[in-house]
Parts: C-alpha cells; structure tokens; sequence
C-alpha cells in the first residue's frame, strides 16, 4: 500500500539540484570530479578524523574496512548479533568468522563482558555497531581492544551525529564506516564512507576501492582490488546533505522530545540517551510491552497508513547463521518487542500527533 506516512523518507530541499546539475553541465559524472573531494574533506573535518574515503554504499565500507585491517581465513571477528546483517555478511567476504555477542538492556548496544568472554586467540577485531544512533560504550571497548592487542571496527552506518563523551563516533576505532543509503540521516541514495587517522589504512582503502590501481604507474594494478568509488553525482547530493546536517538532527531531536512526552508513564518504553551518549536517534524506536503485541500493532498502523519496521533480527536467528544453537536473551527480548517509528526530518507535528493517537488507542484497548 502507500502510506500516508512513511516510516522514513529523504528530506532534499538544500542544494541538491544545484550540485547535481553542476556535475551534469560539467560531465563529470562518474567517480571524478571536484565533489568527491569537497564531501570527504567536509565529513572529515565534521566527525573530527584525518582521513575519510568514499564509497558506493555502506557495505563496501565494512568490506574495505576488513580488508584494510588484513582480516581474512582463520581470524575472529566479534559483532553483535543484534544489528543489520551487512556488518555480519561482511566479516564471511573475508573469510573471517563472526562471533556474536549479546546486547545491554538499557542502550541495545553490545555488551562489553560479553566481547571479553568471547575473545581467543583467533580475535583479530571487535566490531562496534553503534545501533539506532546511540553510542556504545566506548571507553571499556577501547580498554578491551587494547588490553588484548586486538582492532576496532566502527560500524556508524546509522549514527552520523551521534557522540560518546562529546567525541563523534567513528573517531575511536583503528577504522569506521557510514553510510549513505535513503533512509540514513544524510543520504547519497546509495554511499558510504570510510574513515581513520591512520594514514596506511587509508592508502590501502583507496587501493582496494579503485580495482587495485598502483599509486605511482598508470594503469599499474599491484593488488586485486575492487570498483567500490563513489560518483561525482552522489557525492555532489552527499555535500549538499550534509550542509544541512545540524537542521537534520534538530528537526529529530523535537519529533523524538514529542514522542517521549506522550509514551511517558505509559506500558511503552523506548531508547532513551544514557549518560555522556548524544544519541542522533537515526531512528525512534519503542518497544511493547509483550512480544505477542508487536506484530499486531504494526498491522493496526498500517491499516492506518502508518509505516512501521520492527527492530532487526538477531542474526544468530538468520538460517545462513544459525547451524549451531546459540541463545542472546537481551538481544532476542528486544528484537521481539521493538518497533521502528516514523522519524523522518520533515514529520510534521500533525502527523506525530496522529501517530501517538493511533499507537495509544492500540496499548488500551490490548491492555
């Protein structure tokens, strides 16, 4: 059906149109030209970090990312299970195995004893995915990492904006990623980028993602690499999104206040911001009160032209994942009960007031 109200929808009302009709006039199309440049030297010097190289989509950040690192056959890579399955997929591209770990009741964001129970000899990375926009806890998995000699992988595909201890993420790892995909906060349509502060992992990105190409031989490929650039006319939609970032995360920041306000006191709970966390909120999501609910409140919405997701699916579920039994208590409860709201910058007051109505309704009259 078409939704009256999506669950999330770009908002391009900057300077899209001019940048993009500048690389259409100018030819400069493909994965040349001067806004490739001017979005990666932006975004840097936004999150705070030395080096940021673009990509196609966010994906191939993670994969570059791995591979950058070195990880392949015979390393261990651990990830929380709950999180989208492309930080999972792209550990198995390098041959790397996934080890997963549990979730924290309070943030959703994994669980630091949990990555210190699992680490072996065979641990090569952690991979932190900062879920939903809130930060994990940096400062022990820094500690962790160190302790251990082991990488920081930094999955920020879904929280630009979002800081621990007023630092950007992306900024605490060896090397992180974005991305850039419609539904992000800022969006190239498909995009991603990868980031670091040190100057070798970015030379062997920017090796990787342009098939290989040999810095000082034209047409001299030293390795196999990878067609993962970014064009010119992503970029250009990408710089014009990001001038509006600010305006972004405001507009997000009063939607989440409003719906906070109307679920307090209720049997509703949702992803509250924890201590020294700004929590970009790339998403609002709300979780039941039991999992039997879930389902047929997203029904009793979309039957009211309200889009809704449920929260990912712990990937130890996934069949490709699951050919040993493997239980993530937290992980699991979350994912059950949780349900992705409408939050999209350009949701207008109305429309969240519809929306609240609709879900109050539901919680008492299925009290």
């Amino acid at each position: 059906m078409n939704f009256k109200i999506p669950v999330y929808q770009p908002s391009l009302c900057g300077n899209e149109k001019k940048y993009v009709n500048d690389c259409l006039d100018s030819s400069w199309i493909s994965s040349k030209g001067k806004y490739i440049c001017d979005f990666e030297n932006t975004f840097s010097k936004y999150i705070g970090i030395e080096n940021a190289a673009s990509c196609c989509n966010g994906t191939v950040a993670i994969h570059l990312a791995l591979m950058a690192l070195g990880i392949g056959p015979g390393d261990e890579v651990i990830v929380p299970t709950l999180t989208y399955i492309a930080s999972v997929n792209a550990i198995v591209y390098t041959g790397a195995t996934p080890v997963f770990v549990d979730s924290l009741i309070d943030t959703w964001q994994m669980n630091p004893d949990d990555v210190l129970r699992k680490i072996t000899v065979n641990t090569k990375a952690i991979m932190v995915v900062h879920l939903y926009g809130h930060a994990c806890d940096m400062g022990s998995l820094v500690s962790i990492a160190k302790k251990n000699n082991i990488f920081i992988i930094e999955d920020c595909a879904e929280a630009i904006g979002s800081r621990y201890k007023d630092i950007h993420v992306g900024t605490f790892g060896d090397i992180s990623t974005f991305s850039f995909y419609g539904n992000k906060t800022i969006t190239t349509g498909e995009g991603g980028m990868v980031v670091t502060n040190d100057e070798t992992l970015y030379q062997r990105v920017l090796n990787f993602k342009g098939q290989g190409l040999a810095k000082h031989r034209q047409y001299w490929h030293d390795i196999i690499g990878y067609n993962y650039r970014m064009t010119n006319i992503q970029a250009a939609i990408g710089l014009a999104q990001l001038e509006q970032l600010q305006s972004f995360l405001q507009k997000k920041k009063n939607i989440v206040a409003q719906y906070k306000k109307a679920f307090e006191g209720t049997s509703i709970k949702f992803h509250e911001s924890k201590k020294d966390i700004t929590h970009s909120y790339w998403m609002f999501s709300i979780l039941v009160p039991k999992a039997e609910q879930r389902e047929p409140l997203r029904e009793y919405l979309e039957i009211a032209g309200i889009e809704t997701r449920p929260l990912f699916y712990p990937v130890h579920t996934m069949p490709m994942y699951s050919s040993k039994y493997q239980r993530y208590i937290v992980a699991e409860d979350l994912a059950w009960r949780g349900i992705n709201l409408p939050s999209y910058p350009d949701l207008t007051e109305t429309q969240i007031l519809y929306i609240i109505d609709k879900i109050m309704k539901f919680i008492n009259e299925n009290s």
